[in-house]
């Protein structure tokens, strides 16, 4: 019997639409906690007490911040513009949102007749749209810099513009690597191209690109902390030069949507992290495991492959979360690069080391070293 039998709607655009508000409710679920875990592994790591006061174990602490947040004074700066000063923040957390609507966290789900595909949009220029939307991400600061009418807000945000210009040079030459060994743009297929149904049950860690492609995946790691203005790389917003940064007039819940939005950021870093060089929703033995579904546990097709897809979802996050902690981990571990370092290392390290990494990779292509890569997915 398929769902819509019993009335569920029969139009795959109103099944998507409902995995797209999903993965926004999520994205921003795991922003609003990430505050919570980030003062929890600060905590730890400074040897003291973290959040404990609001809930069981403080884990109503990022609720408390948010009540905190829409409840505060809104303050405008004299001179700012207004417009442009509210606009700033919103842009910055819209565009945030917009990179993980096309991210697979899984593959697709079936009753009966309807597929249910866990990702927001499948599209074969996945990766070009996450690079455009991430592109437009830093106008959200430098608008907000800008019309806050503040010295410092301003230089912090024309640091995060050339930051983040120099940084996505190198991240994009990075990714050419993968692209050139995949041969396609779609989040989707570079994830399935790393699934391996070889009889050696770790197959499927090894067919991950992260093996293929160490060096581009360094480069990219690294530039994903300045792309999310992360420490080592929070120059935008250096409390010891800067104040503030480009946030520093800004109170309220428009602070909270910039805070937010590097949370998110954060999130959708990690998760295309994940699809480029971790496998994305593969994960070892899965083939096994669907073997065992299929025949000794005696389920159906469908309920089998379900089962299937959902043990990569929670693989997904299960990646996903192992990157948050270890961009917490680096904040609270490494101190701050000055600016000129900074980009010392993006225009002369980083940049020729992607252009090298893609030579090699054309050469280990062209002598077969690298073999090209088939959809390998039952």
């Amino acid at each position: 019997m398929s769902l819509e039998s019993i009335g569920w709607p029969n139009f795959s655009l109103g099944w998507q639409g409902i995995v797209v508000l999903v993965i926004f409710g999520v994205s921003l679920l795991i922003a609003t906690y990430c505050t919570y875990a980030e003062r929890v592994i600060a905590a730890f790591l400074q040897d003291r007490v973290g959040p404990d006061r609001a809930g069981p174990w403080g884990l109503a602490q990022p609720l408390a911040d948010a009540v905190k947040l829409f409840t505060k004074e809104e303050f405008f700066p004299a001179g700012a513009n207004k417009a442009l000063f509210v606009f700033g923040p919103c842009l910055a957390m819209v565009t945030a949102l917009m990179s993980s609507a096309v991210i697979p966290f899984g593959n697709s789900l079936k009753f009966g007749d309807t597929v249910v595909h866990l990702r927001g949009i499948d599209s074969n220029i996945g990766m070009l749209y996450v690079f455009g939307i991430v592109s437009l991400g830093v106008y959200g600061i430098m608008i907000g810099g800008w019309a806050s009418n503040n010295k410092f807000s301003l230089l912090g945000a024309i640091r995060a513009a050339s930051q983040n210009i120099s940084y996505e040079l190198a991240m994009g030459l990075a990714l050419i690597a993968v692209l050139m060994m995949s041969g396609s743009l779609s989040l989707s297929t570079i994830t399935l191209q790393q699934s391996s149904a070889t009889g050696w049950h770790w197959g499927d860690i090894f067919a991950w690109n992260v093996f293929k492609q160490p060096l581009g995946f360094i480069i990219f790691l690294v530039c994903a902390f300045a792309e999310t203005n992360r420490t080592p790389f929070d120059l935008p917003e250096c409390e010891t030069e800067l104040v503030g940064g480009y946030h520093t007039e800004y109170s309220s819940m428009k602070m909270g949507l910039y805070l937010f939005s590097e949370y998110v950021n954060v999130f959708v870093a990690t998760a295309i992290m994940s699809v480029l060089y971790f496998g994305g929703f593969n994960y070892p033995f899965q083939y096994e495991f669907l073997d065992f579904l299929q025949t000794k546990a005696g389920l159906s097709v469908d309920w089998a492959h379900n089962l299937f897809v959902l043990m990569g979802v929670v693989a997904m996050f299960a990646k996903i979360f192992t990157g948050i902690f270890f961009f917490m981990w680096v904040r609270w571990t490494l101190p701050r690069f000055r600016y000129d370092q900074l980009m010392r290392l993006g225009w002369t390290i980083l940049i020729p080391l992607a252009i090298f990494n893609i030579l090699l990779t054309g050469v280990l292509i062209t002598t077969g070293i690298i073999p090209d890569l088939t959809i390998a997915v039952r």
